[in-house]
């Protein structure tokens, strides 16, 4: 379908992603139409329209009729049949991570996009946050790595913790590795190549939801991988490195996270590749192969 000059978005999620990140971001953006707010609960729906200055709908399908694009802050498996919906509906996806946390689910979404001809772009906040953005994409561009390192350690689930996101049910199911798992890979993937397979993918556990990775590269890379929601306060950090013949690089820190300003960077990514047709490197189908090594890794954890 043709895009109007204001793409019209609806937003769909009422917990605290929606209200401090996707919510505000919609409703500020120039070039967006927020048409309306769906979640599961209804209450929590109407507040969230009111404060964004849209209206709240009770029906998931209603709001996917009138909109141009889906904007979607639930959990994952809430989030991937939803955007199957979305996406037989003609409508372009703007979605969070991880897509699923099974490949079944994960694939049905990816192919739905491919079918209809829709646009996607899963929102991998680094790719859309100026900083780390422009280190990726530098870093893309560059050959000769032998070996990337991520590690990022969160407090989320360390005791007092007041994280706005520690009561949140699926982080506490499926932990560190789902819930930041994919931005470490979304670091490390671009500039080491697809693994060689998921035969590559290796995984042992840590204290806590703690869990290492590790990894080997079309490129001739390895690479590992260090995830955690539970360590104390103190020990909080995110880290990246690149070895290799252009030297030793690391992920510029972020002194302000941004969220907001990242998630509308988001946007425009979408609008564009729904206007030209051209697939943005965040999208499901990447989103897809980063289900599928988180789900090798989770396989990995139960042998």
């Amino acid at each position: 379908m043709s895009l109007p000059l204001r793409m019209r978005f609806g937003l769909f999620g009422t917990g605290p992603w929606a209200q401090l990140t996707q919510g505000p971001a919609l409703a500020r953006h120039p070039g967006v139409d927020l048409v309306g707010v769906w979640g599961r609960r209804p209450d929590a729906a109407r507040e969230l329209a009111g404060h964004l200055g849209t209206r709240a709908y009770e029906d998931a399908d209603a709001l996917i009729a009138d909109c141009d694009a889906v904007a979607i802050a639930l959990p994952p498996d809430v989030q991937a049949p939803l955007a199957v919906r979305a996406a037989r509906a003609g409508r372009h996806l703007l979605l969070d991570k991880p897509l699923a946390t099974t490949v079944p689910a994960a694939r049905e979404v990816a192919e739905a996009a491919q079918a209809s001809g829709v646009a996607s772009v899963v929102f991998f906040t680094l790719h859309f946050t100026p900083e780390t953005a422009a280190w990726l994409a530098e870093q893309g561009t560059k050959d000769g790595w032998v070996n990337g390192r991520a590690e990022w350690f969160a407090g989320i689930f360390a005791p007092g913790s007041d994280s706005r996101y520690a009561s949140s049910p699926w982080r506490r199911e499926r932990g560190g590795l789902w819930d930041i798992g994919p931005h470490a890979l979304s670091v490390l993937l671009p500039p080491l190549g697809d693994v060689t397979g998921l035969d590559a993918v290796g995984a042992a556990r840590g204290p806590g939801d703690m869990v290492h990775l590790t990894l080997r590269h079309v490129s001739g890379a390895s690479s590992t991988v260090t995830v955690s929601l539970g360590v104390p306060p103190q020990a909080s950090s995110m880290t990246a490195v690149l070895r290799g013949t252009p030297g030793i690089v690391t992920l510029p820190d972020r002194d302000d996270p941004g969220h907001v300003a990242a998630f509308a960077a988001a946007v425009d990514a979408l609008e564009r590749a729904a206007r030209t047709g051209d697939p943005h490197p965040c999208d499901v189908r990447f989103a897809l192969r980063v289900t599928e090594i988180l789900a090798a890794a989770e396989e990995r954890l139960g042998d």
